[in-house]
Order: C-alpha cells, then sequence, then structure tokens
C-alpha cells in the first residue's frame, strides 16, 4: 500500500529471504532473515553483568570504609568475578586461537593487571579495573548490535509477493521465488519486487530509495528499474535480470553487514598502544621472577615482579578513554549530535573528508517549481493556475509541487473538466474551454521556448509543459532546491582544512547545480548503493572519511565510511541506525560544530593516554629496581588516575563546538538574508 503523493506508507517487514546478516551466511531456501528488537538498555543482559560489578564495588568500598574489612573483601571479589567473566574468557580464547599480535590487547593487560592487584592482597583495585573495562567493551558491542537492526526497513521495501505472467495467466508468487527471465506485471502503485528491464507500458518511478533522487523518473521499454521502487499510475510489463533473493536490495542489506563487521575489526587506540607493550611487561615481568630463582630470594623477587605488573597496569589509561568519551559524547548531546560509541568518537575527531549525499542532505527533500518560463503575451501566474487545474487531480508526487505554488500566487484556482492521465506523459483537460496538456517534454515539445528549457535542464530542473490548444504557453522548471545554510557550511568545512565530495545517485545536471550553489567541488552523480559505498571506501583508504546522508540508499555508504552520520531522527531507520552519529535536527550546521567538538575531546582524550604512558614509563623501572614498593605505586596510581578523570571531565564544556555551531549558524542566517544562490 502507498500514497503516491507522500511516498510509501510504512508496513510491517516482509519476511524476505536473503543473507544471514548475524552469521554471513546464506539462508537456506524457505528460511527467512528475523532480527529481534535490541532491549532497552536497562533489559540488557550484556550491560547486566558490567553494572552488577559497579554496584558491587561501591557497596565493597562503603563495607571497607565502615570497617566491615572481610565484608567488603568478600563483596569486592563478587565484583571481580562479575566484571572479569565479561572479558577473561574471550581474551584467554584469543590468545588461544589467535595469531600474532591480534592476540595480545588491553584485555590481555588488564587480566594481568588484575591478577597482580589480587596477589599481591588489593582485591578491591582488580574489582575496579574490572568494573570499568567491562562496562566499556559491553557498551562497544551494543552499539555493533544495534547497527544490525536498521536492515529492517531495507526489507520491508520488498513486497511479498509478485504478479507473473504464466501461459495459464497471470499468478501471484512469493517474491522470493522470482528468477531471472520471469516477466513480471506491474500496476499503480505496486513496489517492484526485483530488478528488471521494461518490456511495455510507461509510467513514472519513485526511487529515491535506491538511488537518493528525489524527483520521480519517466521509464518506458528498455528502461532499467531496481527492486524497492514504487511504481507511478502506470502499468507496466517488465523481466526480472536478477532474482527474488539477490536484487539491489537484498545486496544493500549485505554491503552494510560486510561494512559494519568489517568496521568492527578496526583496533582502537587502546588496542594499538596495548600490543607493544603486553608482550614487554610479560617478558621483563618473567625475568624478574626468574631473577629470584637464580638468586636463591623467589619471594622477594616474585612479589617485585608482581608489583612490576601493578606498575604496568593501565589504570589511568583503562579511565582515561571512557571518561573523556562519556564526557565528550554527553556533550554532544546537549547541542544536538548523537555519537553512538567510543570508537565512533575516537574517529569523528580524526575526519579529514567529508561525503554529503545531495537529497535531504544538502538538500530541502521537498521538490518545488524554481522558474517558469512563459511564451510572449503570457503571465506566470497564468501558466501555474492553468497547470495546477489539471494537477489538482493527479497523484504524481510532482503534483504538490506545482500545486504549492500556484497557491502562493493568489490567484483564483482554474477549474479542468474531463481530466485523463497518459501514463508515464502527463494530464490532458479542458479549462474554460480550452484543450489543455500537461506533461513530459518528451510528450510535449518544448518549440519556441526550447532555448530557455535547455538552460533550465542544465540547471537541474526537472521540466513540467503546458499546452493550450497545441500551443506551447510555458514550462515549470521543478527542483529539490538547497538549505539555506549548505554554502556556509561547506565553507566552514573548508576553513577547518576538510575536504567536501557529493555522492548522490541524482542526475549530472542536477548534482552538478547544486554542488556548485554549495561551494562543493567534486561531484558524483547516479552513483547506486554499491557504488557509492566503493567510493567512500576508496576515499577512506586516503583519509579519514565521514559519509553524511539520510536515505535508504545512503545505508552501504554510511556504514563503509570511517564515520557514517545521519542527518536527523526522521531519516530512514536503515540509515539512522547505519550511522556512528546522528544529528537529532537537521541544521547541517552541526556538522562543523561535531567535527570541531570531537576534535577537542581527542586531543584531551590523547593527553590523557599520554599521561597514563607516562606515568607506566616512569613507575615501570622504579618497580623493577625495587625503588618503590607496591604501596607507593597503588598510591601514584591512585592519584594519577583522579588527574586523568579531572582533566576527561573537561570534555564536558562544548566550548569550541557550541562556539563552532553559533558562527556557522550566524553565517547560515546571513545567507538566508542575502539569498543564496541555488544555481
Amino acid at each position: 500500500m502507498s500514497d503516491d503523493c507522500c511516498g510509501p506508507v510504512k508496513t510491517a517487514p516482509p519476511p524476505v529471504p536473503t543473507a544471514d546478516v548475524c552469521c554471513d551466511a546464506a539462508a537456506a531456501p524457505g528460511e527467512t532473515l528475523e532480527l529481534e528488537d535490541r532491549a532497552p538498555w536497562w533489559r540488557d543482559r550484556s550491560l547486566a553483568l558490567p553494572l552488577a560489578a559497579g554496584v558491587l564495588w561501591v557497596a565493597g568500598l562503603l563495607l571497607v570504609w565502615t570497617g566491615l574489612d572481610l565484608a567488603g573483601l568478600v563483596v569486592h571479589a563478587l565484583a571481580l568475578a562479575a566484571g572479569a567473566w565479561t572479558f577473561v574468557p574471550g581474551t584467554l580464547a584469543r590468545l588461544v586461537q589467535g595469531r600474532g599480535l591480534a592476540r595480545l590487547g588491553v584485555g590481555l593487560l588488564m587480566t594481568l593487571a588484575a591478577l597482580g592487584a589480587v596477589l599481591l592482597g588489593h582485591v578491591g583495585e582488580a574489582a575496579a579495573l574490572a568494573f570499568l573495562f567491562s562496562l566499556a567493551e559491553a557498551l562497544e558491542d551494543r552499539s555493533m548490535d544495534r547497527a544490525k537492526q536498521g536492515l529492517r526497513s531495507l526489507l520491508a521495501l520488498i513486497p511479498e509477493t509478485a504478479r507473473v505472467s504464466r501461459a495459464t495467466g497471470p499468478e501471484s508468487v512469493p517474491a522470493a521465488e522470482l528468477r531471472t527471465g520471469d516477466v513480471l506485471l506491474l500496476g499503480a502503485g505496486d513496489r517492484v519486487a526485483t530488478d528488471g528491464v521494461i518490456l511495455e507500458g510507461r509510467s513514472w518511478l519513485d526511487t529515491s530509495a535506491i538511488t537518493g533522487e528525489s524527483i520521480p523518473v519517466e521509464v518506458g521499454p528498455g528502461d532499467e528499474v531496481h527492486a524497492g521502487s514504487l511504481n507511478g499510475s502506470g502499468s507496466m510489463s517488465l523481466r526480472a535480470t536478477a532474482d527474488g533473493r539477490d536484487n539491489s536490495l537484498t545486496q544493500i542489506v549485505r554491503l552494510v553487514d560486510q561494512a559494519h563487521a568489517a568496521k568492527g575489526e578496526r583496533a582502537r587506540l587502546a588496542d594499538r598502544i596495548a600490543r607493544p607493550l603486553v608482550p614487554v611487561v610479560l617478558v621483563v615481568s618473567a625475568l624478574v621472577a626468574l631473577v629470584g630463582l637464580v638468586t636463591g630470594e623467589p619471594g622477594t623477587w616474585i612479589e617485585r615482579a608482581l608489583v612490576v605488573l601493578v606498575a604496568a597496569s593501565p589504570c589511568a589509561m583503562a579511565i582515561a578513554v571512557p571518561v573523556t568519551v562519556i564526557s565528550s559524547i554527553g556533550a554532544a548531546s546537549r547541542f544536538g549530535v548523537v555519537i553512538k560509541s567510543g570508537a565512533a568518537f575516537e574517529q569523528l575527531g580524526t575526519i579529514r573528508t567529508v561525503a554529503l549525499d545531495k537529497t535531504g542532505t544538502l538538500t530541502r527533500n521537498k521538490p518545488e517549481v524554481a522558474e517558469v518560463a512563459t511564451a510572449e503575451g503570457r503571465r506566470r501566474e497564468e501558466i501555474l493556475a492553468l497547470a495546477a487545474a489539471l494537477e489538482s487531480s493527479s497523484s504524481h508526487p510532482l503534483a504538490s509541487a506545482v500545486l504549492a505554488a500556484a497557491d502562493a500566487t493568489g490567484e483564483s484556482a482554474a477549474q479542468a473538466a474531463e481530466v485523463q492521465e497518459s501514463s508515464g506523459r502527463g494530464l490532458t483537460g479542458q479549462v474554460a474551454g480550452r484543450a489543455i496538456r500537461v506533461g513530459s517534454p518528451r510528450w510535449i515539445a518544448p518549440g519556441p521556448l526550447a532555448t530557455r528549457t535547455e538552460d533550465m535542464a542544465a540547471r537541474g530542473m526537472s521540466l513540467i509543459m503546458v499546452e493550450e490548444d497545441g500551443r506551447v504557453i510555458g514550462a515549470l522548471g521543478v527542483r529539490d532546491e538547497l538549505r539555506p545554510e549548505a554554502a556556509s557550511t561547506v565553507a566552514a568545512l573548508h576553513a577547518q582544512g576538510i575536504r567536501t565530495v557529493m555522492l548522490t545517485g541524482d542526475h549530472a545536471l542536477t548534482a552538478r547545480a547544486i554542488a556548485e550553489a554549495a561551494g562543493i567541488d567534486e561531484v558524483h552523480a547516479e552513483q547506486l548503493p554499491a557504488e557509492k559505498a566503493a567510493h567512500v571506501r576508496r576515499l577512506a583508504a586516503q583519509a579519514p572519511t565521514a559519509m553524511v546522508g539520510d536515505g535508504i540508499n545512503d545505508a552501504p555508504a554510511l556504514a563503509s565510511a570511517t564515520v557514517g552520520i545521519a542527518i536527523g531522527v526522521t531519516g530512514t531507520a536503515a540509515a539512522v541506525e547505519s550511522a556512528d552519529v546522528v544529528f537529532t535536527g537537521t541544521e547541517l550546521q552541526q556538522l562543523p560544530a561535531a567535527l570541531a567538538h570531537a576534535r577537542r575531546g581527542r586531543r584531551i582524550m590523547t593527553g590523557n593516554i599520554a599521561l597514563a604512558l607516562a606515568i607506566m614509563v616512569v613507575l615501570f623501572p622504579l618497580a623493577l629496581l625495587g625503588v618503590l614498593g607496591l604501596a607507593a605505586v597503588v598510591l601514584i596510581h591512585e592519584a594519577a588516575e583522579v588527574v586523568v578523570i579531572a582533566n576527561g571531565m573537561r570534555a564536558a564544556r562544548t566550548g569550541g563546538g557550541v562556539r563552532g555551531r553559533r558562527e556557522v549558524s550566524a553565517r547560515s542566517g546571513t545567507a538566508q538574508r542575502s539569498g543564496v544562490p541555488v544555481g
């Protein structure tokens, strides 16, 4: 079911066979892809143990503070067990099954540090490490799992059944059973069940879900169509060029999942530091213990080896990243930027290239009549009134743009009679006894307006011709207009030294016109979702790249980017869930503000990590030489943690991020008042 003016009506997702996004295996015949809704955080079992570890750790501190040392020790042991259970088994499994440095990581270092603290009698310290690390890991895993849920909206675009022409007559079959070569029958308002080539009939197709093109395209015999496209009022037959289980939309599902899987393998900053550090700490500790066996003082040297382990403990590092990340993410949310994970925050501060979708991101996604060309002696208001008289009875998506433009003139609406629609071409009717035709330039030759219409088309407009009694009297240029703040936002990105690129499925002429108005130099038009994703991967290989979009067709590119950014929570679920960052509003000027804020937070985080490493570098030789005992090492660690926490909380101040946003907003307001050109 669909609304031709407003687009597809959302329905429950049908059972569509495709690749299993959880297991990366193809579903067997008859199986369906089912995605369970992710539970709210307070009911998420993966968070239960880390939260329990935190509660028990705090309870143990209170018990020790009140003098109940034994009870506090027991509770801290329980906290340690709860937190360690979330990462120690996985760490040991990776140590056994992994290869090379991939076996190592901050998880192993945390495991060893906790073990050393326990052996030296500091169970509370070990419990704190386990709690902090388990919570950070659980939040990362949750953010990755959420990404898969956005695939529901992709699958909802494939109809459950399709009408196929058989020798015995039309037959309705499940979409999953379609095969290459089948002849599909498409009625008004139907969704295309799989990719194909039109054999007979003409119509208009809403392809926005696949190509991102905001304005419907006219199609006829020989034209290719993609699964998920929405048919207009015409009837057509098409020959399938892809199976129902392997078409444009199912490929998008696989692309999104593969991109997230690849992104999940990227090492975080803490892991990149820990990998070379772990073997050094292990070797030195083992050598220290071995010295004790050689010298005949095993007790002293084994204890010193454990002190070395605690000295090399990444306590401050374990806190440095989460505190800074949580502070930065919380501050960003106050100005409408939701950062889904710590890894996304780390990467957001490194962005040097921004790829932007056109429709709904740089433009309003609301086609408007941008220009009216009139024949000699005819008025603009008259042309709009005649076109609106016929379009008022049409379900074509551009009809609303014509009606809105006619209403804005304030002229009384004309009344049309005997209106008939020619599928994929236009409308005919009678207005005050005159024969009026409204439709495509391929149906109504521009005639004396040819020069004007060519210029309008070159500036990215879709044309609607108006004819009266066989003579062309006008042409309407319809375009999805640039957002008022787009040009100033792009200028702000360039001022930060960030390269901008437009990726869109729209026509090249339209894309170039919008890019020129926005100030974007590099444009790649007529891109299908897979092509967008491939281009984003190429950009990301050159420099950290953010992809900004809001449509289903953007989902693979968002998932493939270093950081995917979805504009507006009202965007499609696939875009919002595939993205790493979501803007709760539709204000494009949030983009440079968010990037500036992330860079500041990353600088603070890097400073914290540097401090944590410096503490470890200083303590390591002092512990090794026996200059510092356990008490001194623990005291210095605790002091460093306080400093790191205080520094990390500085990221909670929005500072430059909000100032940047205000500056961009001010420039945007100036642009609106001066009337930013749109081509």
